[in-house]
């Protein structure tokens, strides 16, 4: 017998283990078994639009309907997922409620030639919560959680931008719930 063949045997049965055993990802929820309805308030919307810009708030922006925005697309995005099903506040096993704290737009990559800005980064920040309806207590709560997305000024409108940056918000609120306990 080869004098390698047990070697070859062991790594043989090594791999076929770790096949089976697969790499420990999964896609389903790791939410408790006795959540299946969520209730999505409206995200309250506390920019302060009027507040004075400094050197670290050079860039402060706003949309009007930002919050209705994102309070539909985390709607949706629920729905997608298909983890929790959307109820009535009184129905719900959680309920999910937030608040838009900030928008901000910082340039990235400028043009010195024409003295523009060629990119931005455009972030969205909220404050959340996930409250146990059922048991009237609170989740979890997160200040300052953020969504984001970057631009070329060349290729999208800042309208896009905000909507893309809207997207990966609310997706990152999702993911959040299903999957970070």
């Amino acid at each position: 017998m080869d004098k390698y063949f047990f070697e070859k045997i062991g790594v043989l049965f090594i791999g076929i283990a770790l096949a089976v055993s697969g790499c420990g990802y999964t896609t389903q929820s790791l939410l408790p078994s006795n959540f299946k309805t969520i209730y999505v308030d409206n995200f309250k919307n506390n920019i302060k639009v009027t507040a004075e810009q400094d050197n670290t708030r050079m860039y402060r922006g706003y949309r009007p309907g930002m919050e209705n925005e994102l309070t539909t697309q985390v709607i949706n995005k629920y729905l997608r997922d298909g983890n929790l099903k959307i109820a009535s506040e009184k129905n719900a096993d959680l309920a999910l409620r937030g608040e838009l704290m900030d928008f901000q737009r910082e340039p990235l990559r400028y043009d010195y030639t024409n003295n523009t800005v060629l990119e931005y980064r455009i972030k969205l920040i909220v404050n959340i919560e996930l409250t146990d309806l059922k048991a009237g207590k609170l989740v979890w709560k997160e200040d300052g959680f953020a969504g984001e997305t970057t631009y070329s000024t060349n290729s999208l409108s800042e309208s896009a931008a905000i909507t893309n940056a809207i997207t990966d918000l609310s997706r990152r609120i999702v993911e959040r719930t299903i999957e970070a306990w």
